[in-house]
């Protein structure tokens, strides 16, 4: 039995960009039907922005569907020109198995196995590509395509306006692969549903028309909005790169704080794509932070819900024990494993030699302009080292917690942290 509130849930939430035949996809979907999501492993992890994407997928999921995640292991060696300025470089074969390998595990994660819910599944293009033989590949995919259409596309309009870049033969028939990905899924799987990135769009009306043509099966695409702050900027970056899933790429610390920062223009709008609070909630909780005096309690929900989603209810619990610490000032309890979490990005850090005195490190970390400064600050007693009161001497063996951690703090908030090699 399929939840046929599911679109108009998905609309409301502003999560459908496009959508290749509406009506015939509600009346499609009032059965249990198969999709997909492909993800090309360009990177050793996933980053939040794969998950509005992988989410969908769990929706569907939860609606009575069956989600299928595919990981490009062929895909992943081309490269999807969509939008790119530059031609993309070439990874190895290695390296790009590595990343397939590091992608599924992260996916087979978010999209659990539910009993009473149809089994997620993971399947890799390389499967299937890598079996096929460049003239099969011609006669049997490339006939059906169109180089004027293709040409006529945007992102690669907009790549041929460059005579300084181009565009290679390679990158120009991604779509070609990725096409070819919907019309051997709806083969093998029965898949008739593609969901992607809003960029995706001509890729996927691509598949749609392969899959036809092959198989002379109806099937739809659709596709989700590209997220963006209220300020109209891209969204998921910060001054130290992407918000990776990967724990070790991106602390669950830093990612909890990443979420916990989020606007109050942005915050309810994320509530919406990220989460699986159901609307009246969201609302509800909107109306409540509008008469709340100070800081609004959904930048805090919206921390929980992901950290909980992405890295487990522990790593949650984790988090929010060192923002208390922190907060309060009680840092000398922080434990080996929290102050790794605040070196892998959960606060600024300075690798330090362990030569010259405190006010050489206090410039060296940005917390005073210059030895000066430094001096005068110290003096002052606005700063403290390990949560007690700094004096003016070099730190000391037993001031370096665990022979590797000494924590900065100028006046009430604002923390740097030194690492010894």
């Amino acid at each position: 039995m399929t939840d046929s509130h599911l679109l108009d849930d998905l609309m409301a939430r502003g999560l459908v960009a496009q959508n290749s035949d509406p009506e015939a996809l509600a009346t499609h979907l009032t059965e249990p039907r198969t999709l997909y999501c492909g993800f090309d492993p360009t990177a050793g992890s996933l980053h939040i922005g794969h998950l509005v994407p992988l989410l969908m997928l769990r929706r569907f999921q939860l609606a009575g569907h069956r989600p299928v995640a595919l990981v490009g292991g062929a895909t992943g060696l081309i490269g999807d020109p969509s939008f790119k300025a530059t031609e993309r470089t070439l990874n190895s074969s290695e390296t790009v198995q590595g990343w397939v390998a590091s992608l599924s595990a992260q996916i087979a994660a978010l999209l659990p196995a539910s009993d009473g819910l149809a089994a997620p599944q993971l399947v890799n293009n390389a499967d299937w590509m890598g079996q096929m033989s460049a003239l099969d590949f011609l006669r049997d995919v490339g006939k059906h395509f169109s180089v004027n259409a293709m040409l006529a596309r945007e992102s690669v309009r907009q790549r041929l306006a460059r005579p300084d870049q181009g565009i290679s033969f390679t990158e120009f028939s991604y779509a070609l692969l990725q096409s070819q990905d919907f019309a051997v899924l709806h083969e093998r799987l029965g898949c008739t549903l593609q969901i992607g990135g809003n960029d995706q769009w001509g890729n996927i009306t691509g598949g749609m028309d392969l899959t036809r043509r092959l198989h002379r099966a109806q099937v739809f695409g659709m596709t989700l909005p590209l997220i963006t702050k209220a300020d109209g900027t891209k969204f998921g970056k910060t001054e130290g790169g992407a918000i990776w899933l990967d724990p070790a790429l991106t602390s669950p610390y830093a990612f909890y704080q990443f979420w916990l920062g989020t606007a109050d223009e942005d915050v309810y709008r994320f509530l919406r794509y990220y989460s699986f609070m159901p609307l009246a909630e969201i609302a509800a909780l909107e109306a409540e932070d509008a008469g709340r005096q100070g800081r609004k309690r959904a930048p805090q929900v919206l921390a929980d819900e992901l950290t909980a989603l992405v890295h487990g209810e522990a790593a949650l619990a984790q988090a929010r024990a060192i923002s208390e610490l922190l907060f309060s000032g009680r840092v000398a309890e922080l434990d080996e494993g929290q102050l790794a979490q605040l070196a892998a990005g959960g606060l600024p850090t300075t690798a330090w030699q362990v030569d010259g005195d405190l006010a050489a490190l206090l410039v060296a970390t940005g917390l005073a302009g210059s030895r000066r400064i430094a001096r005068e600050l110290l003096a002052a007693g606005a700063i403290s080292l390990n949560g007690r009161l700094a004096e003016g001497s070099e730190p000391v063996e037993g001031d370096w917690r665990f022979g590797r951690y000494l924590l900065l703090r100028r006046g009430k908030k604002q923390y740097h942290l030194v690492l010894r090699p």
